[in-house]
């Protein structure tokens, strides 16, 4: 891992995979951090022949707390991964962007179609209005705070959040995710940082309403089961962007449970051949 300067924000950044193979960006969601990328989907991505480039969004993890900066909005952030771009001599790029980085994709789709190969738009939203909202008691975990910023409270709050995000189709495997929050927690516990990114995500609808004018290969992927957005964003966003794909995902839900990585490395990489294959040559 390294640190870079992008848009004036210092992010860190990891990367997978020969340089020379097709570039991959990940754009993480609300308040994650570059290790919850499941390693089935980095690894997949890598053997699938990519070049995988993660990295923590501001105010996340390792890069740049915001604290002492002003109020910023979802089209800085954009504006953040064409800057990593920039620093690591990326022209074009196939991107995914998952729940919030969705959103934050679909704004770089609209102010800096070429620098995009691709768009991929896992579990996201367009924030139009009349979309459902989540569910009550998933909105409930939304708003409540764990009952201090102790490791174990922490830990265990996070985790009530992840089983009711979950992928039911899959078991949840309620060791392996508490491991996986304590590491998040002890790299980097910022959520002052993740509140300063909800007010950015909260803020976006105005910037998302042109998403018609996108005009990049969009692939849009949802679980039928997610409590957080339900399909209907995802449908939303599918049925706004000229010739977007729709997948969705039976049993999928918030999150990148059980078999989820690899599904969506196998959806992506198989969009991916199809919108580069060369067109046929008309028969002599």
């Amino acid at each position: 891992m390294a640190a870079i300067v992008a848009n004036g924000i210092r992010l860190e950044v990891e990367r997978h995979g020969p340089p020379s193979a097709r570039p991959l960006v990940l754009i993480r969601g609300l308040g994650s951090q570059l290790i919850q990328w499941p390693d089935a989907m980095i690894d997949g991505f890598v053997a699938a022949g990519f070049h995988v480039v993660a990295f923590d969004n501001r105010d996340a993890g390792l890069s740049q707390n915001c604290a002492d900066r002003a109020p910023y909005s979802l089209r800085d952030m954009a504006e953040d991964t064409v800057g990593l771009m920039d620093a690591l001599a990326i022209d074009r790029a196939h991107v995914l962007g998952m729940s919030m980085g969705g959103m934050i994709l679909q704004l770089i789709a609209l102010h800096h179609p070429a620098r995009l190969l691709s768009a991929t738009i896992v579990m996201s939203s367009s924030r139009a209005d009349g979309l459902p909202q989540a569910e009550p008691e998933v909105q409930e975990l939304l708003r409540s705070v764990p009952p201090s910023r102790q490791r174990d409270d922490v830990i265990a709050h996070e985790l009530e959040a992840a089983r009711a995000f979950q992928s039911p189709r899959w078991p949840f495997d309620s060791a392996r995710r508490a491991t996986l929050i304590g590491r998040a927690y002890d790299r980097c516990y910022s959520p002052d940082g993740a509140s300063r990114q909800y007010e950015a995500m909260m803020a976006a609808a105005s910037d998302l309403a042109g998403i018609e004018a996108i005009d990049t290969p969009t692939l849009v992927v949802h679980g039928t089961q997610d409590r957080l957005l339900p399909p209907a964003h995802g449908r939303d966003i599918a049925a706004r962007i000229p010739g977007a794909e729709m997948v969705e995902i039976h049993g999928m839900g918030h999150d990148l449970e059980g078999a989820v990585p690899s599904l969506i490395v196998n959806i992506v990489n198989r969009f991916v051949e199809r919108i580069t294959m060369p067109p046929c040559m008309p028969a002599k």
